[in-house]
């Protein structure tokens, strides 16, 4: 999840709030990559398994954050250039992109004032597809589960930031900050209605950490925490607008969620709520056996396994020459134990994306990787 300025709307030159914001965050990352390496931790030990956990939130205080490595390094410190250039071992390489508005490329917006922007969000849905949220070219890409591209959508919102695509193929795509809505998009394209993300539960567009759908409802997540339903697929709007207590996850049993124990430890904790009955399901607490930096990703498949990742602190750093990985960690859905892993190079250029790490039903991991000179879409895999 990397800080969304949205460069089509910014007319004038001086420095607006959300860019001194994304400034704000770029040097608190820059602090705690710091201290994280100063206080170089020592093989974590094993912590409690279960019980009630108390931590940081799900991610950074912002729901979108500039590349924390970007930050300490310069956004170009380690870019490998050409998309492609070193792809490790075993990682499969679904598409690759220039920077553009053709149909090979997808748009990339560099700012006077602020962090580049490139495309903002990604997901997959029930059959495969994946979906690329261009909003830089104003478009949602839509990609086979090879790679191939299907189609490209318009979007009817002025400064979307993230997309989710439900079982029957409706795309929903959010703009939490100028118009203030989800767009429910048909699978033939055609834009069947409009949600207002503001009201009950939710009074500041802003506040929206991002969105998400259980069955035919759409979901707005507040701040790291519960969930407020604002309406159906269908494009109805939701009068009562519920909450739930975590992100349903795709099996259909469970809300999740997780919170940063001790950083540097590499500690968090997952809970799980069940989904029939909101009875506590499990709490166990998870070490990814290095320090971190903040969660980025809470994911599951439809084999109701649970996905977090953290920007990590990779093997070899040292406070001269700090680096950030991604490091993935697959959790049994019944009880939170730790049945794989996985881990690969952190983006290093300085766009701002709001999710840049998607799951499958099938447990595939996908991440787009961005350079100066373009993107590509990868598949891992926890072993």
């Amino acid at each position: 999840m990397t800080v969304g300025v949205l460069g089509q709307m910014w007319l004038v030159r001086p420095m607006t709030r959300r860019q001194k914001l994304a400034v704000a965050v770029g040097l608190g990352a820059v602090g705690l990559l710091l201290g994280l390496l100063l206080m170089w931790p020592q093989p974590p030990t094993a912590g409690p398994e279960s019980g009630d956990v108390k931590g940081q939130p799900l991610a950074n205080a912002l729901p979108i954050t500039r590349s924390p490595v970007a930050a300490v390094t310069g956004a170009n410190a380690t870019d490998a250039g050409t998309p492609g250039a070193n792809v490790a071992p075993g990682v499969e390489v679904l598409a690759r992109f220039g920077w553009g508005s053709g149909d090979d490329a997808l748009g990339r917006e560099q700012q006077e004032e602020g962090n580049p922007e490139g495309p903002m969000s990604l997901t997959v849905g029930a059959d495969g597809s994946i979906f690329v949220l261009d909003q830089v070219n104003q478009r949602l890409v839509r990609l086979d589960a090879k790679g191939k591209r299907l189609s490209s959508t318009p979007l009817p919102l002025q400064a979307a930031q993230d997309v989710v695509v439900t079982k029957d193929g409706t795309a929903l795509v959010m703009d939490r900050l100028v118009d203030r809505a989800v767009a429910v998009i048909g699978p033939d394209g055609k834009q069947k209605g409009e949600l207002p993300i503001e009201g009950k539960g939710l009074t500041e567009g802003g506040a929206s950490t991002g969105l998400f759908s259980d069955g035919d409802d759409v979901l707005v997540e507040r701040e790291h925490g519960e969930l407020v339903r604002i309406g159906k697929s269908d494009g109805t709007k939701d009068a009562e607008r519920g909450e739930v207590p975590g992100r349903p996850s795709k099996d259909g049993a469970s809300y999740l969620t997780a919170v940063i124990v001790d950083p540097v430890q590499g500690l968090f904790s997952v809970t799980a709520i069940a989904k029939a009955n909101l009875e506590h399901r499990f709490t166990r607490q998870v070490s990814f056996g290095q320090a971190i930096l903040a969660l980025v990703m809470l994911d599951s498949d439809a084999a109701g396994l649970a996905y977090v990742a953290a920007h990590a602190v990779a093997p070899g750093s040292t406070p001269e020459a700090p680096r950030l990985g991604i490091a993935v960690l697959c959790l049994d859905g019944r009880d939170g134990a730790t049945l794989g892993r996985t881990s690969f190079p952190a983006n290093v250029v300085a766009d701002e994306s709001f999710r840049e790490l998607s799951v499958g039903s099938d447990g595939a991991i996908l991440f787009l990787r961005r350079t100066t000179e373009g993107a590509q879409l990868e598949r891992h895999r926890c072993q």
